[in-house]
């Protein structure tokens, strides 16, 4: 990877805003933000857009300019506060990472790559359609599929079960180094490491 230490990164983890959806699986995305910002020491506060909350800063000493976003928008209209962040940062789409849920990956795993396709998953077809482009990264955390016919929509939009609440915290510490790892360290030896 050619970076420099100068060049910023958005990291943006997807969800649903409000506190209604804070336990749901489908806002794991926020979760893992919220422990990057803790491991900075900072807390996030609302952009000049207002459409977004980051916080900004290093997540390793000498490493890269990270912003660190979490949309106050819907999971299908993500897009505009992303376009709106990279604008105003002027990050380029092969600097940003999302953070989402991923339902064909087992709850407990992880997955990370470079750009491919929607997968059904609202914010990222949103964030392909605002950005132009899906070339960006993403950080998959695996929430598995419903269990017998139980829709898609309604598993993703409910809370974690009482044995994944315990897990949760692991898969997120695991998500929030495989971030650090991409943004230092490239994404092959991040794919080494933690695409399980």
């Amino acid at each position: 990877m050619d970076e420099t230490p100068n060049d910023v990164w958005l990291v943006v983890g997807l969800g649903n805003p409000g506190p209604s959806y804070a336990g749901h699986r489908h806002n794991v995305g926020y979760l893992v933000v919220e422990e990057l910002a803790g491991r900075m020491g900072s807390a996030f506060r609302a952009h000049k857009s207002g459409r977004a909350d980051v916080v900004e800063g290093r997540l390793s000493i000498g490493g890269p300019r990270v912003v660190l976003a979490r949309p106050r928008s819907y999971m299908n209209e993500v897009g505009g506060p992303v376009k709106a962040l990279a604008t105003f940062y002027k990050v380029d789409p092969d600097h940003v990472v999302a953070i989402h849920d991923e339902l064909d990956i087992a709850f407990g795993t992880l997955r990370t790559k470079l750009g491919g396709g929607d997968n059904g998953h609202n914010g990222l077809r949103s964030m392909r359609s605002s950005l132009g482009t899906g070339d960006f990264y993403r950080v998959r955390a695996g929430i598995g599929r419903p269990p017998g016919r139980q829709d898609v929509a309604d598993f993703v939009l409910s809370d974690y079960s009482s044995v994944e609440r315990k897990e949760l915290p692991f898969q997120v510490g695991d998500a929030a180094d495989a971030v650090e790892s991409l943004v230092t360290e490239g994404l092959e030896k991040t794919q080494q490491r933690f695409n399980s």
